[in-house]
């Protein structure tokens, strides 16, 4: 009787079990390993599975371990570890709050921009939020900031790591999803500049509805000026208008200049040029700020060399990683090679690269990769016996009476990784939920790409949604618990809240969820900047395994005996050529 109840009920009863053993406290990595594992000892017991069914396992826990997309994970995470620990987070606050603290909200504007500037370099949410924590929030409760405000940008801005690439959600997402890792990073640079500007337009206009709550720095508070007491943004913008215009001219010459590099004639794609463009003007201001400070010229201002040397440099570092991801010149693990060199590179030039500094990096990115793997093999083992048992059958007919189709599928996947992000980690979430749902999505036409976006959106609000948003905890752990004493003004600054943290991020997520239905809306802001895979039809892939190998010495002969370039020769026939015949007898089977 109860054999019978378990084989009817097989894969309920199996997740129902992961969920009791992760509800208890179990390690995830080891829960999901250990009920693979018993769950499979338990079907061929119960002869639902053939009893050989872990001998392939190991092959494909060593498939895990030769992954070479994983191997981003470490990489970019230590790019990030460097560049937040060499003070590039400090230089950045300072010098945007004196450009942008003049005006009501500017500080808020500030931590977004950093924000994002520093999601896109570092990828790792915890670096960006205890930064901005230590460094912004002081600074945002000593001149009369709204607590709820002042911590609901630093947690969304912190939160911006996972949409903005290299994200390491992006990264297990393509690999879990079986998609591109490039594809997925060029397909949310869209989605991510949307929720920036939404962010920094509900940051405006909040500020003109309700100045008292983000008021502007005063003026003793503004210290980068000249010796005339100016504010050195004229220059600033000076600068900013000659890279501009020489960025502008090398676009309209790349492929004049490319042509004569490599002494042939082409014509680069118009992504390409722009990457090598905003490279080209990035380091003409650096140049240029060098060369100021070196001869003291005095052209430029204190507040614009501060802006260009705290700002350029990750930039430049930034361009080059995705840029050459983007274009396919590297792949994602070259990428984050080159990014975590350049991060050496940047700290050691800062004059803050140390071994103690060293020696944490690389101790806290080891213990990230061994989370991540760890993860990864338990939920393989635990995949591994759902999916022997039809789970994906399973988790498809769960999905069938919901209406809508694609579109109500994909909303209601949404729901529920959003409740589940309240609760669990978001690699957990991308280790069990996303396998199981994959196929699901495949079976139904959806683009895996754009579902995966709109997938590393939701996650990203969970990083803000109580009781467990990662973000919020990160802010928790370095606001103020009690009363203290401003150490410039002198005043008595009130403790910060967790009922105020929460509050902030509130408004914040209702932003996401916005981008979240602007995506679902319109796929094309995440499918429209991808490259498009030519299908080619059975005739064409039999011209193409016909074509002869094209000759080194006499390319035309091979042109001479194409069948594509030469429709009017007379086609191999099925007796002539083994794969037409192939080809003949599938089209003729029943």
């Amino acid at each position: 009787m109860i054999a019978t109840f378990i084989t009817d009920y097989f894969v309920p009863i199996m997740f129902l079990s992961l969920i009791v053993l992760l509800l208890t406290g179990f390690p995830v990595a080891f829960g999901l390993a250990a009920t693979g594992l018993v769950f499979g000892v338990l079907g061929i017991a119960l002869e639902l599975f053939p009893t050989n069914l872990f001998q392939v396992l190991p092959l494909r826990i060593f498939g895990i371990m030769q992954n070479e997309t994983m191997l981003a994970i470490p990489f970019f995470t230590l790019m990030g570890i460097i560049l937040e620990r060499s003070g590039m987070a400090e230089d950045l606050l300072e010098t945007m709050g004196q450009l942008f603290g003049a005006v009501r909200g500017g500080l808020a504007v500030s931590v977004v921009l950093v924000g994002a500037l520093l999601a896109a370099s570092t990828g790792v949410t915890s670096a960006v939020v205890i930064s901005m924590g230590l460094i912004s929030l002081p600074v945002m409760l000593r001149y009369g900031y709204k607590r709820e405000i002042a911590t609901g940008v630093i947690t969304a801005s912190g939160a911006l790591v996972q949409a903005l690439p290299p994200s390491l959600v992006l990264i297990v997402m393509a690999d879990q999803l079986g998609r591109s890792v490039g594809d997925m990073y060029a397909a949310a640079l869209g989605p991510g500049l949307l929720l920036l500007v939404i962010y920094i337009t509900f940051i405006i206009v909040l500020a003109l509805l309700r100045p008292s709550w983000m008021p502007a720095l005063p003026e003793q508070a503004r210290s980068q000026v000249t010796a005339t007491g100016a504010s050195g943004r004229r220059s600033l913008g000076m600068l900013l208008l000659a890279c501009t215009f020489i960025g502008f001219t090398w676009a309209g010459l790349h492929n004049e200049v490319m042509a004569q590099v490599f002494s042939k004639p082409a014509q680069a794609p118009s992504d390409q040029v722009a990457i090598t463009a905003l490279i080209v003007a990035s380091m003409s201001a650096l140049l240029f700020a060098s060369a100021n400070r070196v001869t003291g010229w005095g052209l430029l201002s204190h507040l614009a060399e501060r802006f260009v040397f705290a700002l350029i440099p990750p930039v430049i570092l930034i361009f080059l990683v995705l840029g050459t991801i983007f274009l396919g010149i590297a792949t994602p693990t070259e990428g984050g090679a080159m990014g975590a060199i350049g991060a050496l590179v940047l700290a050691m030039i800062r004059k803050r690269l140390s071994w103690k500094l060293l020696n944490q990096a690389l101790e806290n990115t080891a213990k990230l990769a061994i989370f991540v793997m760890f993860i990864l093999i338990g939920s393989t083992v635990f995949s591994f016996t759902f999916s022997a048992a039809d789970g994906h059958l399973w988790v498809e007919h769960l999905f069938d009476a919901i209406p809508g189709g694609e579109l109500g599928f994909v909303i209601a996947v949404s729901a529920i990784i959003f409740v589940l992000g309240m609760f669990l980690d978001f690699f957990e979430i991308a280790f069990i939920v996303v396998p199981l749902l994959a196929p699901v999505a495949n079976s139904l036409g959806i683009d895996l790409v754009w579902f995966g976006i709109v997938i590393a959106l939701v996650l990203q609000t969970s990083f803000l949604t109580p009781p467990f948003g990662f973000a919020l905890l990160y802010l928790r752990s370095v606001a103020p618990r009690s009363d203290y004493t401003d150490p410039v003004s002198q005043q008595t600054i009130p403790r910060v809240r967790t009922q105020q943290i929460w509050k902030g991020s509130a408004y914040f997520v209702v932003l996401q969820l916005l981008v979240v239905g602007i995506v679902i809306a319109y796929p094309q802001l995440v499918t429209g900047g991808l490259h498009k895979t030519v299908s080619l039809s059975d005739e064409e892939i039999l011209l193409q395994l016909n074509r002869p190998a094209a000759s080194l010495d006499n390319p035309d002969a091979t042109l001479a005996n194409d069948p594509l370039s030469n429709p009017f020769e007379t086609q191999a026939t099925s007796d002539q050529d083994p794969m037409a015949a192939l080809l003949q007898t599938m089209r003729s089977s029943p």
